[in-house]
């Protein structure tokens, strides 16, 4: 069997496949099915300060090869989390990217301080609205992106910080950089394209919220896209997603450039899907003669 084992930030994960933000929870209903222990590591439940109730139903609606959601950042805030989840994760001997997400600066800021050295890393989920400037999410401007990476790492003195990219810009190369100028230590990406159902019959929106976030393996293409643009943009590591329904699927994020890959809605369709995906990219690396998985990390040759 090949080594599947990668380090990103002085953090070792048994194998790159990690449970992406708002698929997975905390783990425990998984780990109801089967051992999560056999992750290299999950990416929590996006976590704000305060608890959240989420936006009105409906709020989930299916597509073809696509789900759209809007649930607003449900969660019981990160303090419940420290109390009542982190233990469990740290059973299991799994990464634990703690997901984090404000309405301020000054949130960011106060939630990795409270996170800082409990945690493998801290994402921030930068694609929620600044109530301070407009509405506008954190992560459309390299200006803004800078700014809430900065402010993020200067109260994270033991955690290395993962910025999650929103793929709804003008220019991921551009905001990748200026996550690394804030700071980062690392990215991730992509978060969930802006989408709409609708229901013909009622002439209206699926959605309570009108519009959602789109995910899938419909988005595939696009994010390997900006993912390749990403890696090849900047001098720190970077975690793939969006699509990932198979271990040649997760490979290609890798061959683009991806450190470690985030798998989520495959969740959904599978509850198994990612022991499957590990035991699929552990075959099709043998069946490759690779010894190591670290072998085939930005190794695309361009046409």
């Amino acid at each position: 069997m090949a080594e599947l084992q990668v380090e990103i930030c002085g953090v070792k994960l048994k194998n790159p496949v990690i449970a992406a933000s708002g698929t997975f929870g905390f783990g425990r209903e998984y780990n109801e099915v089967y051992d999560i222990s056999v992750l290299g590591g999950i990416s929590t439940k996006g976590m704000t300060v305060e608890p959240r109730l989420g936006n009105p139903v409906p709020r989930i609606a299916e597509g073809k090869s696509v789900i759209l959601n809007a649930v607003g950042l449900q969660n019981p805030s990160a303090d419940y989390f420290i109390k009542n989840d982190l233990a469990f994760l740290k059973s299991k001997g799994i990464a634990i990217i703690a997901n984090v997400a404000g309405k301020t600066l000054d949130d960011y800021g106060a939630i990795c301080a409270k996170l800082d050295g409990l945690v493998d890393f801290v994402e921030l989920n930068i694609s929620c609205p600044n109530v301070k400037a407009g509405g506008m999410a954190f992560g459309i401007k390299p200006e803004s992106i800078a700014e809430v990476t900065r402010v993020s790492k200067s109260s994270l003195k033991k955690t290395p910080l993962m910025v999650k990219l929103s793929p709804n810009v003008e220019s991921i190369p551009l905001n990748a950089q200026a996550a690394q100028k804030g700071g980062a230590d690392c990215i991730s990406l992509i978060n969930t394209l802006t989408g709409m159902a609708i229901d013909l019959e009622k002439r209206k929106p699926v959605i309570a919220n009108n519009t959602g976030g789109v995910s899938g393996a419909g988005i595939k293409p696009v994010a390997l896209r900006m993912v390749y643009e990403a890696a090849h943009s900047v001098d720190i590591p970077v975690i793939g997603m969006g699509g990932i329904t198979s271990g040649t699927d997760a490979l290609e994020f890798m061959l683009a450039g991806a450190r470690a890959v985030q798998v989520g809605t495959a969740n959904f369709t599978d509850v198994n899907a990612m022991p499957r995906i590990i035991a699929e990219m552990n075959a099709w690396l043998d069946s490759h003669g690779v010894k190591d998985i670290n072998e085939i990390v930005n190794t695309l040759k361009l046409n």
